[in-house]
């Protein structure tokens, strides 16, 4: 172990002993709220810390034990929350009162590391505000439209390759694969770059950029420390990612922006829609503003949107049922337009909009929302004997639609996989949020959606997919992360589909600059 990694150790040491020694009364049994005894420094949170369960099951079956209670208590480590679970109230705070919590938890470095810190998802206030109104014109429907055939030409690669690797049959590890189709669109997309990771694994954008997934045990340190003691990471100027992770991004959006402009080149893209964007006083992003957002999308793009993907394949293999059904419906598209969709035919795909929501549904990949109140706010009593509750600044609020959408009080039969719940138009309002609810939801989320719908258009259209000896069901999900994944990865079998040349035509590749 390192000098570094030893000093920070001791540090945290000494910090959780101080705080252990001036432990606070507990708060939620002074204000009257059910919640979950905890122990000092680990909150709530051993069982996650420790790996013996994933914290959105861990949490959930909290959820189940305080049924009558419109919120409880939770200590996340050293931090008191409260945890949401009515759904009108959860409305309420994110959406009609929502300038009363605008924020997330703040525990990235902004200064010491720029690249993870000043990423919309961590920005606050004003500033969040600022950089949404820049972003918000890249996601708009039209632009979805105009980006549409950058990601066709990533699937359409993308699958021709898994369609020849697998002419015979072969198993894939489904987030290895799909990280890679992630990775080769936001590079497209985001970036301005051409990958393709399927064919050259050792592209440097492929190797850096997964580096920024894979995090170490130092790293995840770090992340923790920050989260809690942050005048402490601060001052040792903490960062998640090195600096030549930074320089490579930071050069890949000078270069791309440089030539664009030098050689008048435009590219439907985010970089492009990125350099055209104003405020309303006519300011242009940065650079670093760029690369920090593009970054950001980076980072949804290959974990979240890679392990999405993952889901959506498992439940299809697992599903003949849903698997045949779905086809029928590509297989109809792709006859119509000569077996390339246009971005209209694939938005109003009935079944296959089903089949991606009723999957968000099921493993919405964000399983905890957080929100932090920023304006004094009057809760309502937590249960018919008790009595409201006035959050102050710095309170910590957290949703969870992995515990909603699984409720049998709104979802009958919620462990099944049923698309046909998004046919009948049954879905209860305010009870489905995978990707966050009001204005401080996932900017990208039509886009990891349109991301998925045409992975899985062309998947099945040259491929059948199908469970294999390694093959996990039900899922097991991962105690190693936070982030919702499956115990010892996904894996199914693919085989080339003789019938599918018919269907499929050459795809019009786009030049990237």
């Amino acid at each position: 172990m390192d000098l570094f990694v030893s000093t920070v150790i001791l540090l945290a040491v000494f910090l959780l002993v101080r705080r252990f020694l001036r432990w606070p009364v507990n708060r939620f049994e002074e204000l009257g709220i059910p919640y979950e005894p905890s122990i000092p420094i680990l909150g709530n949170m051993a069982p996650v810390i420790f790996r013996r369960v994933f914290i959105g099951e861990h949490v959930h079956r909290m959820y189940n034990r305080f049924s009558d209670t419109k919120y409880f208590g939770f200590h996340l480590m050293t931090n008191p929350v409260l945890v949401i679970r009515d759904p009108e109230l959860i409305a309420s705070i994110a959406v009609k009162n929502f300038d009363n919590f605008t924020d997330h938890l703040d525990f990235a470095n902004k200064d010491a590391d720029p690249m993870m810190g000043k990423m919309l998802f961590f920005l606050r206030g004003d500033h969040w505000r600022e950089m949404r109104k820049l972003l918000t014109p890249a996601f708009t429907g039209a632009k979805m439209k105009i980006m549409f055939d950058l990601i066709v030409d990533c699937a359409d690669r993308f699958t021709r390759n898994i369609a020849n690797e697998s002419k015979d049959g072969k198993v894939f590890d489904l987030e290895d694969i799909f990280g890679r189709y992630g990775t080769d669109v936001i590079a497209t997309t985001s970036f301005g770059i051409a990958v393709d990771s399927m064919r050259n694994p050792d592209h440097k954008f492929y190797v850096y950029a997964k580096q920024t997934i894979n995090m170490t045990f130092v790293q995840n340190l770090k992340l923790l420390a920050s989260m809690h003691f942050r005048t402490l990471t601060k001052l040792l100027g903490f960062k998640i990612h090195g600096d030549e992770i930074r320089r490579y991004f930071t050069d890949v959006i000078a270069e791309t922006v440089r030539t664009r402009k030098e050689k008048g080149i435009y590219r439907p893209d985010v970089i492009q829609l990125m350099m055209e964007s104003r405020d309303t006083n006519g300011r242009e992003l940065t650079l670093e503003e760029m690369r920090n957002q593009a970054f950001g999308f980076y980072q949804a793009g290959y974990g979240t949107g890679s392990t999405f993907l993952a889901f959506v394949a498992h439940e299809i293999a697992m599903n003949p049922d849903v698997r045949s059904r779905l086809r029928a419906e590509i297989e109809e598209v792709a006859s119509k337009h000569h077996g390339k969709p246009t971005y209209d035919t694939i938005k109003e795909m009935p079944y296959l909009n089903a089949v991606v929501n009723e999957t968000n549904r099921l493993y919405p990949v964000s399983t905890i929302i957080d929100r932090t109140c920023v304006k004094e706010f009057e809760l309502p009593p937590a249960t018919p004997d008790s009595k409201p509750v006035v959050l102050k600044p710095g309170d910590m609020v957290i949703f969870m639609p992995f515990s909603i959408q699984r409720d049998p009080k709104y979802f009958p039969e919620p462990l099944r996989f049923d698309p046909d719940r998004f046919l009948s138009g049954e879905v209860p309002q305010n009870h489905y949020f995978p990707f966050g609810i009001g204005p401080r939801a996932c900017i990208g989320n039509r886009f990891a959606i349109m991301e998925v719908k045409i992975a899985i258009f062309y998947l099945l259209l040259r491929c059948d997919v199908e469970p294999c000896s390694k093959t996990q069901h039900p899922i097991r999900f991962s105690k190693k992360t936070f982030v919702l994944s499956a115990d010892n990865g996904f894996w199914l079998s693919f085989k080339a589909r003789k019938e599918a040349s018919a269907l499929a035509e050459d795809s019009v590749g786009v030049d990237e600059v």
